[in-house]
């Protein structure tokens, strides 16, 4: 009889059959999995002469129809003097190792496994399996032993991969109902537009080679689709094994989901999900886990894989919504829930850092499916400024003493711990001296060492309280909590570990407290290095211009692919004009009456309008003087941190039935400047107020310095590229399809700079200058 193979890690297939229990609540170390290598490799030193360690094993089962191809690495392969062998698995815990305690079963079940297949392998009547637990942090350690026949491993074997048979049963149903929606799937518009089909063919082609594609392709163009749809074939033709669609903002994972639901509609059987943020996706009112008891953590790992087939049987896309509902019947977590999910789909959307960032990335996705998965990045530039957040640490000295005050007798060893990282800034305050600042090109040789003790006392009193010190007392010091704080140490411990001639490090005196922070220069390195375990990268946006520059702040290799597409609309759609007034902080005082008319000669016909303005003081105060000298001109005002629904609503106003003008204030580089649609009369015209350079601080200073250090335009890397990429894509929210037409001004001098001109998308380029 054929059998269907299920190709699967000793690891995955018992934790599936036998996690049990509850997801454990409030804290959970953030060196866990470092310390679980470390305590692997304290066991593993003690080893004799013969002994084995990380032995590969494999071994084939038959269940039914299927064929389970089951592999996995022991911890250790010991051998006796007589000859006699035994199957070590080494767990390593937070808390101390209690001689008493008989093991968890998923624990000895991971060791059965491998037991079994040793057994089974030399034809060994009986083998010795032996469970060892290592407390984190330390060399306190405890061993179970236990001898299994080789028909009871044998017996144990099959019970296991009959638990996780019914799971994959129904993927084995569903890949065929895939696979055959696949081949059937047909592009789901009547036609390509122009330089789309191209666009899809240069996707397929990279997936298909392996390489990786930097798409600078304009708006109009359909680029969700053209990067979804030629993956999904890709995928159905075994060229990927799955798909992550990369987003930075809820508009364009929205897009990725309602690309989804269009081939869906045209057949296609495809398991997708979309990532929410955990405080976001939780059901608790604070949107934020506690120490307290949930009903949907307790018990979790008891209900989890009812939960996962029931979803993943009787739904294809899978949204926030759909989680929820799935969540809620089930009473599991459904962020977790997500998470666990996402391991079994085909297309993940998600934020950039669960790829790109190692706090965050989804670390169980093993090194085979990462070689086999494609990367489509959305708004990829984006992804420099992401990156050096992501890669950048920072602390500041009022937790320290906070700290050091609270657990000065609660936990001296921690309050001293504290202290001293206090003392060290306290040092810092003095070396940066009058001037209030100062900048290495190395971080402090002393800092590791006193971080490290800090984080190990502060990880211990974690651990061990059943309520750590929390944001009550953390307002009545004017600090962070410990775990917050914990967290922000764990974060430059990390960075020490990537910190190279890309990074600086600097520190400020600001309003009394002492601020340091290891700042990433470069992502390129980091991100290339994140990004090369994946079979094929596909970044892309309307403004990845000039291209040269976002290859070399991304990281793209001599064999990478390059592709710049022409925008699918007509000049004609375009009215350009620029405003020739200066914006520059010195002049914005005289601008505000000639930006005021400008505007007011912009809206003289009906329509919905957006202005766009480099920062909120110069956009309240243009509103100020507009909003009193044309009283009649209904407007809107887009306000510092707007919820959600405050978002929407502002959207909402832009109808294209209104009877009367409107005029919306925005921010350049904002929320409403980039992956928001107003197609047709939602929107008729923007003006965009500056060349959107970034304000002039240290931090641009420094990345100036250091790109003309390297041999290339300072001021350009630093701030004219990041500039006209939010002015691209605040103009990019007019002309959205072949029938839109608007107006666009362009406010500011330096437009007519070539420099500047030569950086616009080639059909603004043609513009009227405005007198």
């Amino acid at each position: 009889m054929e059998h269907t193979e299920i190709i699967l890690s000793v690891r995955a297939l018992v934790e599936f059959a036998y996690s049990s229990g509850s997801l454990e609540p409030g804290f959970r170390s953030g060196a866990a999995m470092a310390e679980g290598t470390r305590s692997h490799q304290l066991i593993q030193k003690q080893y004799k002469e013969g002994d084995r360690k990380e032995v590969y094993l494999k071994t084939g089962i038959a269940y039914g129809e299927l064929l389970f191809q089951i592999d996995g690495r022991c911890d250790g392969l010991l051998t006796a003097e007589d000859g006699s062998l035994t199957v070590e698995e080494i767990k390593s815990m937070a808390g101390i190792p209690d001689p008493a305690l008989e093991g968890k079963e998923v624990h000895w079940a991971q060791a059965y496994m491998y037991a079994y297949m040793l057994a089974t392998d030399l034809e060994l009547p009986y083998i010795q399996v032996k469970l060892t637990y290592v407390q984190r942090g330390s060399e306190a350690q405890y061993s179970l032993y236990r001898e299994m026949s080789r028909e009871a491993l044998t017996a144990f074997a099959l019970e296991t991969v009959s638990r996780y048979a019914p799971y994959a049963e129904m993927m084995v149903r569903y890949k065929a109902k895939r696979g055959e929606s696949i081949t059937n799937l047909s592009f789901p518009f009547s036609a390509y537009r122009p330089g789309q089909r191209h666009f899809a063919a240069a996707v397929y082609t990279s997936i298909a080679e392996g390489a990786n594609l930097f798409a600078q392709a304009p708006t109009g163009i359909g680029k969700t689709m053209s990067t979804l749809f030629p993956a999904v074939k890709a995928l159905g033709e075994g060229k990927a094994a799955g798909i992550f669609y990369l987003t930075a903002k809820t508009v364009t994972r929205i897009a990725a989901q309602e690309a989804a639901t269009m081939l869906n509609l045209r057949g296609l059987h495809l398991h997708v999900i979309a990532l929410t943020a955990k405080e976001k996706a939780c059901f608790r009112e604070e949107g934020i886990c506690g120490t307290d008891s949930c009903a949907y953590a307790e018990g979790y790992y008891d209900r989890i894989n009812g939960a996962l087939i029931d979803m993943l049987e009787h739904e294809t896309l899978m949204t926030r919504e759909t989680i929820a509902g799935y969540a809620h019947k089930h009473k599991v977590c459904p962020f977790e829930f997500s998470l666990d999910a996402a391991y079994a789909c085909d297309v993940v959307i998600c934020d950039y850092n669960y790829i790109y960032d190692p706090r965050i990335s989804l670390k169980r996705m093993s090194e085979e499916r990462k070689k086999n998965t494609v990367l489509l990045v959305d708004e990829a530039h984006n992804l420099v400024d992401r990156g050096r957040e992501m890669y950048s640490a920072e602390l500041t000295k009022a937790p320290f003493l906070a700290l050091s005050r609270t657990y000065k007798t609660a936990n001296p060893r921690l309050g001293t711990a504290a202290k001293a990282v206090n003392a060290f800034f306290i040092a810092l305050r003095k070396i940066c001296g009058d001037k209030g600042a100062e900048e290495w090109a190395a971080y402090p040789e002393e800092l590791p060492e006193l971080l490290e003790n800090f984080a190990a006392e502060a990880e211990l009193e974690l651990l061990n309280s059943s309520f750590p010190v929390s944001s009550v007392q953390a307002e009545e010091d004017g600090a962070d909590s410990l775990l917050d704080t914990y967290y922000a140490v764990q974060g430059m411990l990390r960075t020490f570990k990537t910190y190279d001639e890309r990074y600086i490090t600097y520190a400020e005196v600001r309003s009394g407290d002492v601020y340091l922070k290891l700042f990433n220069l470069d992502p390129s390195h980091l991100l290339q290095q994140m990004g090369k375990s994946f079979r094929s990268q596909i970044l892309f946006s309307a403004t990845l211009s000039p291209l040269s520059y976002y290859r070399d702040m991304i990281g793209a290799g001599e064999e990478d692919y390059s592709l710049s597409l022409a925008s699918p609309f007509h000049k004609e759609q375009w009215q350009v004009s620029v405003l020739p007034v200066s914006t520059r902080f010195h002049d914005r005082e005289a601008s505000l009456q000639p930006l005021s008319n400008a505007l007011k000669g912009m809206v003289s016909k009906k329509g919905n309008y957006l202005v766009f303005f480099p920062s909120y003081v110069y956009l309240r105060n243009v509103y100020e003087v507009f909003t009193e000298k044309y009283p009649e001109v209904p407007t809107l005002l887009q306000g510092s941190g707007m919820s959600e629904p405050e978002r929407e609503s502002f959207l909402a106003a832009f109808r294209p039935d209104n009877p009367e003008p409107l005029l919306g204030f925005a921010v350049l580089g904002g929320i409403f400047s980039e992956g928001v649609d107003l197609p047709g009369d939602r929107l008729n015209g923007v003006m965009v107020v500056g060349v959107g350079l970034p304000q002039v601080g240290l931090e641009r200073n420094l990345l100036r310095s250091y790109f003309q250090s390297q041999g290339k335009n300072g001021f350009d890397y630093a701030y004219i590229y990041p500039g006209m990429c939010k002015v691209q894509q605040a103009g990019g929210r007019l002309i959205r399809s072949e029938s839109d037409s608007g107006v666009i001004v362009l406010a500011d001098d330096r437009f007519m700079q070539p420099s500047y001109r030569q950086l616009l998308p080639e059909e603004w380029r043609d513009y009227s200058v405005m007198t």
